[in-house]
């Protein structure tokens, strides 16, 4: 993620998130990566997956998901 990505990252709540305070955020802008937090330490460490690794996750959830 570049310096300005680091500034004023654009943070969201991940949709998996149950609301019991065990959320992951995830931020838009850094080209080709993707940063995820711990929505419980935002000044944490930030890991960053690339775009495609991140999306293989997601559709890993969704196809993990009941039915």
């Amino acid at each position: 993620m570049n310096a300005v990505d680091r500034v004023n990252p654009k943070w969201f709540t991940s949709s998996y998130s149950n609301g019991n305070g065990n959320c992951v955020q995830a931020a838009r802008g850094a080209p080709g990566a993707v940063p995820v937090r711990d929505s419980k330490d935002t000044t944490g460490p930030v890991l960053t997956f690339t775009t495609h690794a991140w999306n293989t996750f997601l559709t890993t959830l969704k196809n993990d998901e009941p039915s």
